[in-house]
This record gives structure tokens, C-alpha cells and sequence, in this order.
């Protein structure tokens, strides 16, 4: 069987929740699929040079070319990003960037089926930069059939100074007084409703591809 689903990563973090949520979405949908996680591979930011005109295909010597190709391959997509700074990760703006050259005249990725995730720390700021993703992915024709808001961690927590830095964000989120821990850490497979909605959206891909397939 052809690969069906590539799921896309932009967080950085070594397994993280993003990454683990990606990839039981994957797996829920008992369909085959492939996992990239960009912090792993080179992709840059669009230079605008518009040398992808003609053929669809980007100049840039990185690795999007290669990712663009499974991306092609694909029936559907489960993008997950993080929202630092009250705003998308830099390697997830870099990936959706790139897909410009997929894009004018032939419109390559028209229809494909897409899954947004976000990991925030702040579930309004995981919303709005679920929005960002979800109105390029509208530009670019793509159907958009769920979003899934995941809660994240303030880096802080695991940083090492996170109890004496008079920057860090642990007072802020958990009170006063309160000693930077990795116990504080809240994991995706802790997040019942998240889990309940994992299954779902796994279900959800599995029924529309294999429908799509007859």
C-alpha cells in the first residue's frame, strides 16, 4: 500500500508532545504513514525568487524538495506545531512557506486532507496560532477536517534555572514560590480528552481515506 498520511513536526523538542501526538494520530488511523520531524532536517525559510514558477518544483539546495515529494505522496497531512512567542514555531512557518511553490498555477496540494496540531502553554495562543496554520492551509486549497489544541510546557520547568532565573515563566503559571520541576510536566498521554480526541481524529482520517480509496 502507498503512503497514506505524513505527519510533520515542528517542534524541536527531543519527543515531545507534539511529536508523541503526531504520531498516535498516525497510528490510530491504522493506515500506513511516514513521520518528519523538521528540527531533524534543513528546511529554510522561502527566498522569493520565484524560480519555481514554471515547474512547481523549489530551487533551494535543502531538504524540502525531498519532504515536497512525500508530501505528493500523501493523501492526507497531520501538521503539528508549538506556539512560542505567542506565535507559530520558526520551523513550521519555514515548511508552510515552502509550499508556495507547490502552489500557483497547478496548485498541487488542492484537496489534501489536513490535521492541524498545536502544543501551547496558554490554550487561547495554541488557538490563534491553530488559526494561522488552518488560513494558510485554506490559500493553499487544502481541506482542513480537524484541529487538535494540546497542552504544553514552559520550558523553564526543565531548563535548570528555572526556580532562581528572575525571567522564568514558573511563577507566573504555577504561583509564587513554586520550585522549577519536570514533575510539573504535563504529558500529551496524561491529557484524557486529548487522548479521547487522538482516537477520533484517527478513526476520522481512516474512514475518509479509505472511502476516498472505493
Amino acid at each position: 500500500m502507498s503512503l497514506k498520511i505524513l505527519g510533520v513536526s515542528g517542534s524541536p523538542v527531543p519527543n515531545s508532545n507534539t511529536d508523541r501526538a503526531i504520531k498516535a494520530i498516525l497510528k490510530a488511523s491504522r493506515l500506513e504513514s511516514e513521520f518528519v520531524k523538521l528540527s531533524d532536517i534543513t528546511v529554510r525559510p522561502c527566498r522569493a525568487c520565484k524560480r519555481c514558477v514554471e515547474d512547481n518544483i523549489c530551487k533551494q539546495e535543502d531538504d524540502f524538495p525531498a519532504l515536497a515529494r512525500k508530501v505528493l505522496e500523501a493523501k492526507a497531512i497531520v501538521i503539528g506545531a508549538y506556539s512560542p512567542y505567542r506565535s507559530l514555531d520558526a520551523h513550521t512557518k519555514a515548511f508552510l512557506e515552502r509550499l508556495w511553490s507547490m502552489r500557483h498555477q497547478k496548485n498541487l496540494n488542492e484537496g489534501m486532507q489536513v490535521v492541524i496540531v498545536v502544543t501551547g502553554v496558554l490554550p487561547m495562543i495554541a488557538k490563534l496560532v491553530s488559526e494561522t496554520i488552518a488560513h494558510q492551509m485554506r490559500m493553499e486549497n487544502m481541506k482542513i477536517i480537524e484541529t487538535l489544541l494540546i497542552r504544553g510546557n514552559v520550558p523553564c520547568l526543565t531548563c535548570g534555572r528555572g526556580s532562581e532565573c528572575k525571567m522564568s515563566g514558573v511563577p507566573l503559571l504555577f504561583g509564587k514560590g513554586t520550585k522549577a520541576s519536570s514533575d510539573l510536566c504535563i504529558r500529551v498521554e496524561d491529557q484524557l480528552d486529548v487522548q479521547k480526541q487522538i482516537n477520533r481524529i484517527g478513526k476520522v482520517l481512516h474512514d475518509r481515506l479509505f472511502d476516498k480509496r472505493k
